[in-house]
């Protein structure tokens, strides 16, 4: 089912190197079969339900939906994030944005406020009610999330992070290196 506020992409620039080469090429590349690569598009494909079900129940009984949780969940990965910002992650339309952030804002998830410095930007933040929300969101994927992580050990998510890196385009892969890079810089691993 496509979500209403998604459009058909253009091509966008992938940088031709997407990571590390695979580590051990005499394991051969069986990998790199159509039909392995289809299993594996099955395979997201279901995690992605998967993942999502538990969330998308609570979303409907807000009559809420998944390009919600999407904003709920970027707004609160940076607070004070620009309208602008937000637009660039999700790939969305001003439309398109407005339709989702709308009733955001209008049931009190969502608080958008001017600039300091530039009153024509508008900076969107959690609300308490908003955080709880999103903190909700979060928790009923985390579960999930976490019993697979253990279930395929360190190794193997480390693999899974060098694929999501390969099937992001430059510009996301900008945002979760400098993300990851104020991590450290704060003390994290």
């Amino acid at each position: 089912m496509q979500d209403s506020t998604t459009q058909p992409k253009r091509p966008a620039n992938r940088d031709s190197n997407p990571g590390p080469a695979h580590p051990q090429p005499a394991a051969g590349l069986l990998f790199l079969r159509e039909e392995e690569l289809r299993i594996a598009q099955d395979m997201i494909f279901f995690a992605m339900r998967d993942l999502n079900a538990a969330p998308d129940e609570i979303l409907a009984t807000l009559n809420l939906g998944r390009a919600h949780h999407r904003c709920l969940h970027w707004i609160g990965r940076k607070q004070g994030l620009k309208v602008g910002e937000l637009l660039a992650i999700l790939g969305i339309t001003k439309q398109s944005l407005t339709r989702v952030l709308g009733p955001l804002i209008r049931l009190g998830y969502v608080a958008q406020v001017p600039g300091q410095q530039d009153r024509r930007q508008r900076l969107l933040s959690l609300t308490e009610k908003g955080a709880a929300l999103e903190r909700r969101l979060f928790e009923a994927q985390r579960e999930r999330l976490g019993a697979a992580y253990r279930e395929a050990g360190g190794s193997a998510v480390d693999g899974f992070r060098r694929v999501l890196r390969g099937l992001t385009l430059a510009e996301g892969r900008a945002y979760i290196e400098a993300a990851e890079a104020q991590r450290r810089a704060r003390g994290g691993r």
